[in-house]
């Protein structure tokens, strides 16, 4: 699932092309993703201008408005989704659910496994937070907000391990599998460890971890672990600079032992026993 860098990227790459450009045209050939795409958006959006590309979370909120209309276009990638333009005249592929017409070229979403969301938000661009798919949304991670005496208090009354808990959205959105892993091996905090027994100066070391993770990703254009795409057509790299994830059974990078994988609330964990306590 793309996450908080891989959407970040796609925000950049998308701004520039989209802020300022005038919306001519929708097209829905998938009414349903894992919410009814509104049909009305055919009628609501045409003659609308882009007036900013932002994100929330895992979110891609498109503010637009003309006369008598304004509101956010919310965007989810949904699990393997992306974003790209094309010719206005290219011939949608099997997967291509969603247009947004411009002049000159066409942002198209495709999501093979239609768990995507594309819906409309009436308003101004800070309702469009108020929507109940944002609302519950955590901090930012790479916000003010997010520093290690907010991090240590929010989950001094949590049960469970660590690593499950980062990737709590209602906590903190947009830390996803590969970023939970990468975080908790540049801070030497083992996956295993409670949540509610790590020190305040271990978490003043997991915050800055985190952010640097997440700011590294960004700078490396996301991870593409399947099909995750940018808007150009591109692929990111960050996996390959991985410390431990997805490298089970290899060298640790740190101090040579042996990279474990363990499942997790359903999913892959990666940590070196050797560097992670």
């Amino acid at each position: 699932m793309p996450e908080l860098p891989e959407v970040e990227v796609c925000r950049r790459g998308l701004a520039p092309e989209l802020v300022g450009a005038t919306i001519c045209g929708v097209v829905i050939r998938a009414p349903r993703l894992r919410h009814e795409i509104p049909p009305a958006l055919r009628e609501l959006l045409p003659g609308c201008r882009i007036v900013e590309v932002r994100r929330r979370g895992k979110y891609l909120l498109i503010d637009c408005e003309r006369a008598g209309v304004q509101g956010s276009l919310i965007i989810h990638l949904g699990m393997s989704g992306n974003l790209r333009f094309v010719p206005p005249d290219l011939p949608p592929a099997k997967h291509d659910h969603f247009d947004l017409v411009l002049a000159g070229q066409t942002l198209r979403l495709a999501d093979p496994r239609r768990f995507g969301v594309v819906l409309w938000q009436p308003g101004l661009p800070d309702g469009a937070e108020r929507h109940p798919l944002l609302a519950s949304q955590g901090v930012e991670p790479l916000s003010d907000v997010f520093t290690a005496d907010w991090l240590y208090e929010a989950i001094a009354r949590r049960g469970g391990t660590i690593k499950p808990t980062l990737m709590d959205s209602h906590l903190v959105v947009g830390i996803g599998n590969i970023y939970a892993s990468e975080s908790l091996f540049r801070a030497g905090i083992s996956p295993l460890r409670a949540a509610n027994r790590i020190s305040r100066a271990r978490y003043e070391m997991l915050v800055p971890a985190i952010r640097e993770t997440l700011s590294d990703a960004i700078a490396a254009g996301g991870s593409s672990i399947r099909d995750y795409v940018h808007s150009d057509g591109g692929a990111g790299c960050f996996q390959i600079q991985a410390g431990v994830y997805d490298r089970a059974g290899l060298p640790c990078l740190r101090c040579g032992g042996v990279v474990r994988q363990i499942r997790q609330a359903g999913r892959s964990t990666y940590y070196c026993v050797g560097c992670q306590h």
